[in-house]
């Protein structure tokens, strides 16, 4: 197994890791992340899927930030949110009935569980360093066009997104201020993590590409 293969396990991985989290999070129904939230208040007055509004959503940011930088759009970052939309659909069909939580403790729990697992699934994914997320593709386009932070343009499409999510009835509470607040600090954790394991599978394959 060479790079380019670990690349790709890291990729997947991660992906269905990050699926399950948001699962969780929307299931507790205690709000999500802005993004998601967003996409279950369009569920919510439209219909389709959670995950058919992942993709959709998605493709609205790769023409977006295609536009904005004046090049093509990112194909593989299409594929990052089809495979997202397709990850989230799966686990709430698997969940779906049997693993309601019945209390607010066990909403928390799974609040919390969702949160973890969604970063712990990013920290694996950015590892990949093998395609581009259309959120945080924006993010940077933002801060180029504004010539602000990378922080600041992060909480402009967050703010812009909570208020599309309100206006469509989206899963906004007080995970989405948690998810906010807390999510960075644990994905940089788990990166470190994940960085140091990567550091020793290294080690033991051929380094084809980087």
């Amino acid at each position: 197994m060479n790079r380019i293969y670990l690349r790709a396990m890291y990729y997947t991985f991660g992906i269905v890791i990050l699926t399950l989290g948001i699962a969780l999070t929307i299931l507790s129904k205690l709000g999500t992340s802005p993004f998601d939230a967003l996409l279950v208040g369009l569920y919510r007055t439209f219909g389709l899927t959670i995950g058919s509004w992942e993709i959709v959503v998605g493709f609205s940011m790769v023409v977006f930030n295609a536009i904005a930088e004046k090049r093509r759009p990112e194909i593989i970052a299409l594929v990052t949110s089809f495979l997202t939309g397709i990850g989230i659909d799966i686990w709430i069909h698997v969940f779906d009935g049997w693993v309601e939580p019945s209390s607010l403790l066990t909403q928390i729990l799974y609040l919390l569980l969702g949160m973890i697992v969604s970063a712990l699934g990013i920290a694996i994914n950015l590892q990949a360093e093998f395609a581009p997320n259309p959120f945080d593709r924006m993010m940077l386009v933002v801060k180029n066009l504004t010539g602000t932070t990378v922080s600041f343009s992060r909480a402009l499409i967050s703010l812009f997104l909570v208020i599309l999510a309100a206006f469509f009835g989206g899963a906004i509470g007080f995970g989405t201020v948690l998810i906010a607040f807390l999510s960075g600090a644990i994905i940089h954790m788990f990166m470190n993590v994940i960085d140091s394991l990567d550091r020793k599978l290294s080690k033991y394959i051929p380094t084809i590409e980087h």
